[in-house]
């Protein structure tokens, strides 16, 4: 066996069968005391009612992230996808948003939404909006979650809608033109069907990453208030690392595991009838 494949066996395939293994264990790390409970865990996860929520709050999650990134990536690479003066300096300021750290980017955001000295409730009261609670609130913590990620996301969203734009033949613009087609009937009749393979791999891209939401909740809300903004992948992290509960929380990572699974299977499918490849 050479040295790569033993590297990728020990850290790839070894943690997958383990955690698969440890899904029918009362397993806690601690002792040696493992017990098959068999698909106990599994069962278990339908009485949760942390589950339920935290598969509501993913889901509630995903679809607000994912097509918001996508809209406004689109609409920044379109403003940027022409010749004028520093658009240089304009396209390294989007993707510096992907440079930033997660802990940087929550820093900002929980000062940006803070409830007593925050910016955004400043900008409220100027306006004569009454001042808002965000991350303190169960009704909003979420949607203020989906907003910092929507901002650290875009960049990606950016380059990739660029480079796809980059590649849209002019001929076929100048030929809509020709025919009377005004700009926003040629960008919808001729460049967004060019850009669906770039649309189709972010909405992949970006769903598999909404559903393994961990990092922003985790620093900013710990999945509060109330349980509010519990995900999946965090109450996983509680129930392995502060419960110390290890069979629950790989039974979890296999249950998320498979809705990631359908999902991503469901938009390829679905993509085969929306995406149009250039020959």
């Amino acid at each position: 066996m050479t040295p790569g494949a033993f590297i990728i066996l020990l850290f790839g395939a070894v943690p997958i069968v383990w955690s698969a293994v440890m899904s029918f264990q009362r397993n806690n790390l601690l002792t040696g005391n493992t017990p098959y409970v068999g698909l106990r865990n599994y069962r278990a996860m339908a009485h949760d009612p942390v589950v339920a929520q935290a598969v509501q709050h993913t889901l509630v999650y995903t679809a607000l992230f994912v097509p918001g990134t996508m809209i406004v990536g689109l609409f920044l690479a379109v403003a940027m996808n022409r010749k004028i003066r520093f658009i240089s300096l304009y396209r390294t300021a989007a993707y510096a948003t992907m440079a930033i750290s997660t802990i940087s980017e929550a820093i900002v955001f929980i000062w940006l939404f803070d409830p007593s000295y925050g910016v955004v409730n400043y900008l409220f009261s100027l306006l004569g909006i009454p001042q808002q609670q965000f991350l303190n609130s169960p009704a909003q913590a979420l949607y203020v979650i989906v907003i910092m990620t929507i901002w650290g996301w875009t960049g990606f969203s950016v380059v990739i809608y660029l480079a796809a734009l980059q590649g849209v033949p002019q001929a076929l613009l100048d030929a809509a033109a020709v025919d009377g087609a005004s700009n926003w009937t040629a960008f919808r009749r001729v460049t967004l069907p060019l850009l669906s393979p770039a649309s189709l791999f972010l909405a992949v891209w970006l769903t598999i990453n909404a559903l393994q939401l961990f990092d922003e909740v985790y620093l900013s809300t710990q999945g509060g208030p109330l349980n509010s903004t519990t995900v999946l992948v965090y109450y996983l992290y509680v129930q392995a690392f502060q419960n110390f509960n290890f069979g629950y929380a790989s039974a979890i990572a296999y249950f998320l595991f498979l809705i990631i699974l359908v999902v991503t299977a469901v938009q390829f499918r679905a993509g085969r009838r929306f995406t149009h490849y250039r020959s």
